[in-house]
């Protein structure tokens, strides 16, 4: 993919204003009672049937903002969500924080993500609530409590005060996962891990991707599950672990500074199924 087109990619963000759409899919805070989940479309334009709830709480994790109720995913990210929690606790990593998983229904968001929308994507807090006092947290401490940033803002490394070798543990737990298809750091975390890289760990570092933002979670996106003809995946990664000119790239000036466009971007047409997962 074209350095452009990345660019363009990560700035279709600004949507019409009169695009009422969002607001349709976030109405819907029941998922669809199929049996079966499928996910439908692609990560950025599509919708999930079937969808489950994750447990506000469990082994190795909380979730948090409650109140945006986009805790519903496909079964294979709820069963990935805690099974990675398993392996936090097991290794006392800490305890994951879970900020977005999708709406009930999945569909674009009134504000926030693009993507998230065919109930495949997890964000993870870099705040381990281990540096804290691993407790439970309180209704009003899931809903006003922050991510610290880990990455310095005034270099390209990330910032050891809030950095832990848990937190590299975690994304290379979450990366082994067979069913994670990749997962978006910030490009400072991505040159962070390179600097550690092995040659056992290029199978699990090929997937960590560097994006914008991402400075204080990850976003782990799964593959399409088998059995879900209608979801669309992404093309597949390089065979390169990304320690190469590709992860310079993301510290030049034009990554740093990409210009934005005159006029927002129109959303495309969700797929033809998704207005049947609206209306039932």
């Amino acid at each position: 993919m074209s350095k452009i087109l990345l660019i363009a990619i990560y700035l279709l963000g600004a949507y019409s204003l009169a695009d009422s759409v969002p607001q349709e899919w976030a109405k819907r805070t029941t998922p669809t009672a199929d049996s079966l989940p499928q996910s439908i479309g692609t990560y950025t334009n599509g919708c999930i049937s079937g969808a489950m709830s994750l447990p506000l709480s469990g082994k190795g994790y909380q979730v948090m903002r409650l109140s945006r109720h986009r805790f519903y995913g496909h079964a294979t990210l709820i069963q990935f969500i805690q099974q990675l929690g398993q392996v936090a606790a097991d290794q006392q990593l800490g305890t994951l924080l879970i900020g977005d998983l999708g709406q009930a229904r999945g569909g674009p968001t009134p504000s926030g993500h693009r993507s998230h929308q065919t109930g495949l994507d997890v964000d993870i807090w870099f705040l381990l609530s281990k540096q804290l006092d691993n407790r439970l947290l309180s209704a009003n401490e899931r809903e006003t409590w922050s991510a610290p940033s880990v990455v310095d803002a005034n270099s390209d490394a990330v910032d050891y005060q809030q950095w832990t070798q848990a937190h590299e543990k975690v994304l290379e737990a979450a990366a082994r996962h067979p069913e994670v298809d990749r997962i978006f750091v910030n490009p400072s975390i991505k040159q962070e891990l390179c600097t550690h890289r092995t040659a056992s760990s290029a199978a699990w570092l090929r997937k960590i991707r560097p994006w914008w933002k991402h400075d204080d979670h990850f976003h782990v996106r799964l593959k399409c599950p088998t059995g879900n003809p209608h979801c669309r995946g992404q093309p597949a990664l390089p065979e390169t672990n990304g320690c190469d000119d590709s992860l310079a790239w993301w510290f030049s000036k034009e990554a740093k500074t990409p210009s934005k466009p005159s006029k927002p971007t129109i959303r495309p047409p969700l797929p033809a199924l998704c207005e049947q997962v609206l209306n039932q």
